[in-house]
């Protein structure tokens, strides 16, 4: 049913066209993007594609969100990334896959086939910039959350994440400017616990102090309010303006 339902969408009319990988590209560009271009569905719970394996693909998240994992020696393992709508996954001049990727929600991904996003990589420059400005973004990100899992407490860490993915969800669904934001949490709490280094125990107690305070509504375990964006930012130890990863 996903998958139908972006089969037949054109670049130009992408909801993550302003923030993907082609956010810089021109008509002509689009054009040839298209070409090479299809789409994939993955099921909550399904992989993606497991650490070392050989990826003939590249491509953008549409919808949904993935998570990146990644394996001991010993068999543990530890989420060390999220991938939010219009992030973007693989790398050009990359064989194998660093990480498992694995659908923490149904998942729908523009793909592109490697070698020609490679070729018109070399040809398009706006396609090469935008993904270098991509990967800065990404790198900024990554510093960002070693102080939050390093020096935030778990109250903190919990408005982190709750404001992150409120900002994304915002930027790609565009709403009222003012007024509370409201999004479904695409993240179980047992998800959000191994992301954030933390026990179930701790984000169910922060999220029902949350709550208890008026800092955000929950209708059911996902439907989220959040009736004061700032406040939120407030205790997530951030800026007013918004912090990283929008």
């Amino acid at each position: 049913m996903l998958k139908a339902q972006f089969d037949h969408t054109n670049c130009s009319d992408c909801p993550i066209r302003h923030r993907a990988v082609c956010a810089h590209c021109d008509v002509d560009e689009l054009e040839e993007l298209e070409g090479i271009k299809y789409y994939r569905t993955f099921e909550a719970g399904q992989t993606v594609i497991w650490s070392g394996d050989q990826m003939n693909f590249v491509g953008s998240v549409v919808s949904g969100i993935a998570s990146l994992t990644q394996t001991m020696e010993d068999g543990r393992t530890q989420m060390v990334g999220l991938l939010l709508p219009s992030d973007f996954v693989g790398r050009p001049g990359r064989e194998s896959a660093p990480y498992d990727v694995l659908a923490t929600t149904d998942l729908v991904m523009c793909c592109f086939r490697k070698k020609p996003f490679e070729a018109l990589m070399s040809s398009t420059p706006h396609i090469a910039h935008r993904l270098l400005q991509m990967t800065l973004d990404e790198l900024d990100a990554a510093r960002e959350w070693m102080l939050v899992l390093g020096r935030k407490t778990a109250r903190e860490k919990i408005a982190s994440l709750l404001s992150i993915i409120a900002r994304r969800d915002a930027s790609i669904t565009p709403k009222q400017k003012t007024g509370p934001i409201v999004f479904d949490l695409p993240l179980t709490r047992e998800a959000m616990a191994d992301y954030l280094g933390l026990t179930l125990e701790t984000v169910s107690r922060q999220i029902s102090a949350l709550k208890k305070e008026g800092v955000i509504e929950l209708e059911g375990k996902r439907h989220v309010t959040i009736p004061d964006m700032r406040r939120l930012m407030d205790e997530a130890g951030d800026d007013s303006d918004g912090g990283f990863l929008i």
